[in-house]
């Protein structure tokens, strides 16, 4: 789920903490938002394929960490927190359910789409489906060294993701008639 991606994102900004602490902030919301980047496929493009690169994201994220770990800066560090985090969304997403309306009833062998061998990526179940429970117990993990290591705003921010998620573990499987209602 998305408050999932984005403490990922957080998290994988960790090392600016010890590293560059004056570039922790930057680098873990520049990670927040590249957890949450792939998803606008949902509004536009086809989810999962348009803007999710399980493969083809490392193109961006390996030359951005090798330019952060030359040369650290207040653009190149959140840059590779960014791309980073962009590429690993893609990857997480084949291991959790398909990209169908009602995941929990396993229709789809789509999770994620590999534009480098022009082939879908099938889903492994590992979180259930988005909003899963185990979804839930993941974004309130992953809130844990955001909440302790994080200056402010990261800590709100990563409550504020706990909370939204378990509201929408709460309700997900309550989504599917509302979403066929607005979409058809």
């Amino acid at each position: 789920m998305a408050f999932t991606h984005a403490l990922v994102g957080a998290v994988l900004a960790l090392p600016a903490v010890v590293l560059a602490p004056q570039l922790a902030v930057p680098a873990a919301l520049a990670g927040m938002l590249g957890g949450l980047l792939p998803d606008v496929d949902l509004f536009v493009g086809r989810h999962r394929r348009t803007l999710h690169f399980p493969v083809l994201g490392w193109a961006l994220a390996l030359p951005a960490v090798a330019a952060a770990l030359v040369v650290p800066t207040a653009v190149t560090v959140p840059l590779a927190t960014l791309t980073v985090s962009f590429a690993v969304h893609a990857g997480t997403d084949a291991l959790g359910a398909g990209d169908e309306v009602r995941p929990w009833e396993r229709t789809s062998r789509e999770a994620v789409y590999d534009h480098l061998r022009g082939r879908w990526i099938g889903p492994r179940y590992l979180i259930r489906y988005d909003g899963a429970p185990e979804d839930a117990v993941a974004t309130a993990v992953l809130a844990v060294p955001v909440v302790a290591l994080y200056p402010a705003p990261l800590p709100a921010l990563a409550g504020l993701c706990v909370a939204l998620g378990a509201v929408y573990a709460l309700v997900r499987r309550r989504l599917p008639p509302v979403v066929e209602e607005f979409v058809g």
